[in-house]
């Protein structure tokens, strides 16, 4: 019979085992191709010591083709908790070495069990992908892992925060659960997302593609839209993870951390009140804007590559995370198109599920037109924006910088959709159109279009008028836009509203 001391002398020959993944010949091909393995991973991501490893002797109960003869320690993916800059936070990160990282039915256990326990705890589960895909041995089994997994996805959705870290091959099924979760950090050259991979597309449709241009972190950063961070390392890329946390609640049940700033609440920037053009043809940076109000002029931008002509970052006043909307002057001129819809909706989204205020600044001309866009189903994808907007019952501040017009504005955050502080330079144009367009609707067989342009200028594109109908609470010298919105959100701190009683709206997707 084995003595004590034997006994703790196997249970660390089997932890090194298992800490060993696939062994050092597997490791050092991972680490030739820039990448860290699982537990190096973890390591940085978690505050040093605090991370646990559970699961570490689970073994898979496959039998066909040759499994049962095979040790895959740790069915291939290391869960566990521990904290991230002092929040609890749960996480798995699948092993490349092992198996390639396939996930089977005993991987698919380890993961889902990740997620229950923060759901129960009402912790962010941080998924750290590098894997081949289903482990095809094992058949139904791998996939029904699949479908527990997205099943807890969803039902996470708006309770706890959900980031997926892309930090190699991730294709098929396997995509899904990024795809569900709330932001997609990737890796520049070494992350790739695909249905299916260049193989098969060009078996299928003859077109040739590389990984790198199919799925890889700059094309779903800047032409999909799947992911929300492009990162030049993995090092880069576990900074970002932290810095987003340090935005956001760890569940819908609390509100974001507040931040201690040296940035005075009542400071006034000059610099804003000559930052418009006085030509309104002219474009500008709404980052300047944006910048110069917030807490240290930080602001972490979401989808910075993609959808250039809107903006949607996080960022502070007074120590206070805000999600920020903002049209982008510099690009289409700020216009509102399909893909600015969705990602302005989904950001929105976000915010209001985990009780972020959000604060809108607009400068937008109108939805952009042409038959791309109305075949790609812009009136659909403009609706999500309304829709967002209406459904979200945190705080909602808008500032008007310049161009308000339309049904843009309305998608922008109009008071009827629910703003409950609407603010407006002097600057601000807000009206059904702009001066040229509503000339040669109105006045089309006038000689005298240029003095009725003047005239409508005047009468409907003053703030005044806004104002005086009650659309506008009040107008504000740019240099105070800082401070009149922390004392907004001071104000709507206690903010309580309700909807009608459903099961769930029907988002037009």
């Amino acid at each position: 019979m084995a003595t004590g001391q034997e006994k703790i002398d196997q249970l660390r020959e089997k932890l090194a085992k298992v800490e060993l993944g696939g062994g050092q010949k597997r490791i050092d091909s991972q680490h030739k191709k820039g990448k860290l393995t699982a537990r190096e991973r973890l390591a940085k991501l978690f505050d040093e010591g605090s991370f646990t490893e559970m699961g570490q002797f689970i073994h898979h109960r496959g039998t066909h083709f040759g499994m049962q003869e095979k040790e895959i320690p740790g069915d291939g993916v290391v869960t566990g908790y521990g904290t991230v800059r002092g929040r609890l936070v749960f996480a798995y990160a699948e092993d490349f070495t092992v198996e390639g990282g396939s996930l089977g039915e005993m991987h698919a256990h380890k993961i889902v069990q990740m997620q229950e326990m923060a759901l129960k705890m009402g912790a962010p589960v941080i998924g750290i992908n590098d894997s081949g895909g289903a482990r095809i041995q094992e058949g139904i089994d791998a996939l029904s892992g699949f479908g527990r997994i997205f099943m807890n996805n969803t039902s996470a959705s708006g309770v706890i925060p959900q980031l997926a870290v892309i930090m190699g091959p991730c294709a098929g099924g396997a995509v899904y659960s990024p795809a569900l979760m709330d932001f997609v950090f990737m890796v520049k050259n070494t992350s790739n997302m695909f249905l299916t991979g260049p193989a098969v597309i060009k078996s299928v449709t003859a077109e040739e593609v590389t990984a790198e241009e199919l799925g890889g972190a700059m094309t779903h950063n800047s032409i999909s839209g799947v992911a929300h961070f492009a990162c030049e390392s993995e090092d880069d890329c576990f900074e970002k993870i932290k810095a987003l946390l340090d935005f956001l609640p760890s569940n819908n049940m609390e509100e974001a951390p507040v931040v201690d700033s040296n940035d005075d609440p009542n400071r006034e920037d000059e610099s804003l009140n000559s930052v418009i053009p006085d030509d309104n043809n002219v474009p500008y940076d709404m980052l300047d804007i944006i910048r110069s109000c917030v807490d240290d002029g930080y602001v972490f931008q979401v989808l910075e590559n993609y959808a250039l002509n809107i903006i949607t970052c996080f960022a502070r006043f007074d120590g206070q995370t805000v999600g920020i909307i903002a049209n982008q002057p510099k690009f289409l001129a700020g216009c509102l198109d399909i893909n600015a819809s969705d990602k302005a909706a989904r950001f929105i989204r976000f915010c209001d599920s985990f009780n972020i205020p959000v604060v809108t600044f607009v400068d937008v001309p109108g939805f952009l037109p042409g038959t791309n866009q109305e075949y790609g189903g812009i009136i659909r994808h403009g609706a999500k924006m309304l829709y967002a907007y209406c459904e979200a019952t945190v705080p909602k501040i808008t500032v008007v910088t310049r161009k308000a017009y339309g049904g843009a504005y309305i998608a922008m955050c109009c008071r009827q959709l629910g703003a409950d502080m609407v603010m407006a330079w002097p600057s601000a144009e807000i009206a059904v159109m702009g001066p040229d367009g509503a000339v040669n609707i109105i006045f089309k067989n006038d000689p005298d279009k240029e003095q009725r342009k003047q005239e409508y200028i005047d009468e409907f594109l003053s703030p005044y008028k806004a104002a005086e109908h009650g659309q506008i609470d009040c107008i504000i010298e740019p240099k105070e836009t800082r401070p009149r919105i922390i004392s907004a959100l001071a104000m709507l701190y206690s903010k309580r509203e309700e909807r009608p009683a459903k099961k769930h709206g029907n988002m037009p997707l």
